[in-house]
């Protein structure tokens, strides 16, 4: 558990895993079923431009992490949230109570990749970053891995057992040791 866990009336969860592994669409259904806040940080970096520029090798914005973190800082205090995104390295620890991260098959995250339009280093980046469990590793480099919690996202039964799994760990939070 987060270090000042016990202040929140309710649990703070990372949901990672590489680009089409179902973060957001895991963390939509969980927000739906826990009432929890969704907060998928790449619409947030969006709308309140936290952001430093555009990466026109990768086709994405240049996250700034620093901004990013300043905006959340209250939000996250209060507890209830749901925090989607495909990095994990750069949030304070104190922060989660859980740290999912979702992988997929590498075939089927493939299509789901090349599906959405990614191509060439944008492809070949996020196709490796799954096979070498980078966003797993770096979790368990990040916060303590008894809160670490890696789960299959290969289709809508993993998804539906995912969401199942971690609302009835919501409802028996907080750990009674």
């Amino acid at each position: 558990m987060a270090a000042d866990g016990n202040k929140r009336k309710r649990p703070n969860i990372l949901v990672t895993g590489t680009p089409g592994t179902g973060k957001t669409t895991t963390s939509s259904a969980l927000a739906e079923a826990t009432n929890l806040r969704h907060i998928n940080i790449g619409d947030l970096v969006k709308e309140k431009n936290l952001h430093d520029g555009w990466d026109d090798d990768l086709q994405c914005h240049v996250i700034n992490e620093d901004l990013v973190c300043d905006e959340l800082e209250d939000v996250m205090e209060e507890g209830g949230n749901i925090v989607d995104y495909h990095g994990c390295d750069f949030f304070p620890e104190r922060w989660f109570d859980l740290v999912v991260v979702l992988q997929t098959d590498n075939t089927v995250l493939y299509d789901r990749l090349s599906k959405r339009g990614y191509e060439g280093a944008k492809l070949s980046n996020n196709m490796e970053c799954e096979i070498f469990q980078v966003l797993l590793e770096e979790a368990k480099e990040s916060y303590s891995e008894d809160i670490v919690k890696a789960l299959k996202s290969n289709n809508i039964d993993d998804i539906t057992r995912n969401v199942s799994s971690l609302t009835d760990w919501i409802r028996s939070w907080p750990p009674t040791s």
